[in-house]
């Protein structure tokens, strides 16, 4: 199992930048995918960015050219970079990590989540 702990979020004008960072328990080598979800308040949660072991990324249609996802092995830890942020993208932003592979789930890991405010 992982934990994960996120930190960077906070209150930011719209047109602004904010880094997201997502500590792991462990090594994020073998950890199959790793990335950010959001969830606004009355919305499903949805995917933001991840990444996989073969170094695939994945964003969602909305925040791509705007935010950058990467992993640091070094430190255990994934971080979102968020430029030109929109109201829109207020949301509580959640690390997850899912062990396994793509035919079998074997952990799914959350954070507790950082709140990122965007004003207009």
């Amino acid at each position: 199992q992982v934990q994960l702990v996120e930190s960077g979020g906070g209150l930011v004008q719209a047109g602004g930048s904010l880094r997201l960072s997502c500590a792991a328990s462990r090594s994020i080598d073998s950890i199959y995918q790793m990335g950010w979800y959001r969830q606004a308040p009355g919305k499903q949660r949805e995917l933001v960015a991840v990444i996989f072991t073969d170094r695939k990324i994945i964003y969602a249609d909305s925040v791509k050219g705007r935010f950058t996802i990467s992993s640091d092995s070094a430190k255990n830890a994934v971080h979102l970079q968020m430029n030109s942020l929109k109201p829109e993208d207020t949301a509580v932003y959640l690390c997850n990590a899912k062990g396994g592979n793509a035919d079998v789930r074997t952990y799914d890991r959350w954070g507790q989540g950082t709140q990122v405010t965007v004003s207009s």
